[in-house]
């Protein structure tokens, strides 16, 4: 495999720093309804799945998966929804519940700092901030084109219409209160029929924490001397989503530079990393995010004493359609 080197500036506009990233509050439908107004989201590799022009990408080269984020306060929650590909989750700051079903009360789980979940795919799913201060969850989702947008459960569409916010049947979000209507020959987005809603499971709470939760205390004891390996197809999370994640803590590191021909994603949980590259070095912080293309030989390793883990990505060769289900 030709090796590649990169000067210091060229790996810069492969980093997003966490006190960088660019906000949109008027991402998503539920943009203007209450109890969702104030929510924040990130898109950080890859076009994501904004529905708003005003969605700022810090980096559009995808890996064959997307990077995005979630910011939101105390109380403030993401509405019902579903994805074609794969939404995983790990939580950067503050404490989350999850909750999943048509109507949202199928089940719930909680998360706190590191956690992280693979959601099924085809099932509704929403979160919420229950912490006291803001918070932030991390987003790996599936597929060059993060599966094709968003579908809502259809309560959500009619709510967001009271309060302005019309979704195109293109995926476009038009706001009435601003004056934005509908082009000519555009339809609403159609609502999910009872029959179509049939191929949403309910899945039962017992059955996705085991099998779709993994919390960070754990994967720091079986990262203790070599990356834990979260999920993938022989992971703690058995999955295929087309790509594969890693916990590596200080214990784990591998011990010299290596290569690979797979993109790598760095997103920093704790600490500080030193990543030194054939071309330059640097240094990671926490919720810092950094795309490694293949062939650049690589090195990482803690900056300073103390509690030190980041999640690694790779991407492989399974197609980025549905995963597991229930």
């Amino acid at each position: 495999m030709e090796t590649l080197t990169l000067s210091p500036s060229e790996m810069e506009a492969r980093i997003v720093r966490y006190g960088a990233l660019v906000p949109c509050r008027t991402a998503f439908i539920d943009a203007h309804t209450p109890g969702s107004d104030q929510k924040e989201n990130f898109t950080i590799i890859g076009g994501g799945v904004s529905e708003s022009p005003d969605q700022h990408v810090h980096i559009k080269e995808t890996p064959g998966f997307n990077i995005g984020a979630a910011g939101q306060p105390p109380k403030c929650r993401n509405s019902l929804h579903s994805h074609r590909t794969a939404e995983v989750f790990f939580v950067l700051k503050g404490r989350w519940r999850f909750f999943w079903g048509r109507w949202g009360n199928a089940g719930e789980v909680v998360l706190e700092e590191g956690d992280i979940f693979d959601i099924p795919t085809g099932i509704f799913r929403g979160f919420e901030n229950i912490g006291t201060d803001y918070g932030m969850i991390m987003a790996i989702l599936g597929g060059d084109d993060a599966g094709g947008g968003v579908i809502w459960a259809p309560q959500v569409i009619e709510d967001a219409r009271e309060h302005g916010l019309v979704l195109a049947e293109t995926g476009k979000l038009y706001d009435t209160k601003k004056g934005q209507r509908l082009p000519d020959g555009v339809k609403p987005m159609p609502l999910l029929t009872d029959e179509e809603l049939k191929a949403f499971p309910e899945l039962p709470p017992s059955a996705v924490v085991r099998d779709y939760v993994a919390r960070y205390w754990d994967l720091m004891a079986l990262a203790k001397h070599e990356p834990a390996r979260v999920i993938g197809e022989s992971a703690l999370l058995k999955d295929r989503p087309g790509f594969e994640v890693e916990l590596l803590a200080r214990g784990s590191i591998p011990e010299d530079a290596y290569v690979t021909d797979r993109h790598e994603v760095l997103m920093v949980m704790r600490g500080h990393w030193r990543l030194a590259w054939s071309g330059g070095e640097t240094v990671l912080a926490p919720g810092d995010t950094c795309a490694v293309p293949p062939g650049l030989s690589r090195a990482l390793a803690p900056s300073m004493s103390g509690e030190a883990s980041l999640y690694r990505v790779r991407n492989t060769d399974d197609p980025a359609g549905p995963t597991r289900r229930g």
